[in-house]
């Protein structure tokens, strides 16, 4: 296969472009926020979207390609563009393939495309049509989609390094951790709430690593944080120390009331910490419909009772890593850059 030209890719408020020999383009319709020497000014949150668009960045130079990473799509001269979030980069989608009809296109359907905007959105159902194949990121995603679009869309899971701790918790706390920044869909606070008034013997402890997107959700977390010796907000940390964060629990909790897939699920299963997890269709596409850990949405109790058979039973917390220990295989980076690599070649 030979190099693409440039291939742009759209993640929600920001586009991606790679470049190379000749050019890869990405668009990146991602969150306002990030400044880096390769990435304009917009991406200043460690959100999903971002850390996505970062790992394809590198996944596509290691295939060849030049990439440029840019916050829309730009009219410069590109092979391909990839867009991430079918309704909220609709309109570099219209842009792209208006101006190059004969260049292929790709479409990465986030979590709100998939359980919302598809299924209403006279944009996120045009740039369906105008894709040249679409991705998902798990499985069940396919169930949301009409069934003659099946044939041109693709399962890639997001991968994630096997981060181990550098040194353990020593705390003799059972440590369980949230990373999500404070947004409606994520549910930030339900683990708090879930962990007010415990036994007084359970160990459990909360550390919440995420910025407050919602002033509202941001003054409850630090009013929560000063009522709840049970629990802390970090606010936000580098990837990087998130990452070791998360190494050193017992537990990752994740509540979200919607996902198209999750970076955190990919990392915790990456590092072998097991999780606890709503039960919605973003997270069971990776986790499997008889996975014991789930609970459901908005259901504190049930999740207090999650959290405490976690810390107390070590039969139930061994099943719960070894679930998640099998499933590790779907988020190793060379089975994603692999699954990257046929995709290019099928649209050559």
């Amino acid at each position: 296969m030979g190099l693409f030209g440039c291939v742009f890719v759209s993640v929600r408020g920001a586009a991606f472009v790679l470049r190379i020999s000749d050019f890869v383009s990405l668009a990146c319709e991602c969150e306002r926020y990030f400044v880096s020497d390769s990435i304009p000014a917009p991406l200043k949150v460690n959100n999903g979207n971002k850390i996505t668009a970062v790992r394809w960045a590198g996944i596509l130079k290691k295939l060849s390609h030049g990439v440029r990473v840019t916050q829309s799509y730009d009219g410069k001269p590109c092979d391909l563009l990839i867009a991430l979030h079918a309704r909220r980069s609709c309109d570099s989608i219209q842009r792209f393939h208006a101006s190059h009809p004969e260049l292929p296109l790709i479409v990465v359907l986030t979590g709100t495309d998939v359980y919302r905007d598809i299924h209403g959105d006279p944009k996120a159902q045009q740039s369906l049509e105008l894709a040249t194949r679409l991705v998902v990121l798990q499985k069940m995603a396919l169930r949301e989609l009409p069934k003659r679009l099946h044939a041109k869309t693709q399962v890639i899971y997001q991968s994630a390094e096997a981060i181990q701790a550098k040194t353990p918790n020593r705390s003799g706390s059972f440590a369980v951790c949230v990373i999500g920044h404070l947004r409606e869909e994520k549910d930030p606070l339900r683990t708090a709430i879930a962990v007010r008034n415990l036994p007084a013997e359970s160990r459990i402890q909360v550390t919440h690593i995420g910025q407050a997107l919602d002033e509202e959700l941001g003054a409850e977390a630090k009013a929560e944080a000063l009522r709840n010796p049970r629990y802390r907000w970090l606010r936000q940390l580098s990837h990087r120390k998130t990452r070791q964060r998360l190494a050193q629990s017992a537990l990752v909790c994740i509540t979200s009331k919607m996902e198209g897939s999750s970076n955190v699920l990919s990392e915790a299963l990456a590092s072998g910490v097991p999780v606890v997890a709503s039960k919605i269709s973003g997270l069971m596409g990776t986790l499997g419909n008889r996975f014991a850990g789930y609970f459901p949405v908005g259901n504190t109790e049930k999740l207090r009772k999650l959290l405490l058979r976690a810390e107390r039973d070590p039969v139930f917390y061994q099943s719960l890593k070894r679930h998640c220990q099998e499933l590790a295989h779907l988020v190793e980076p060379k089975r994603e850059l692999d699954a990257w690599r046929r995709l290019l070649k099928e649209i050559v």
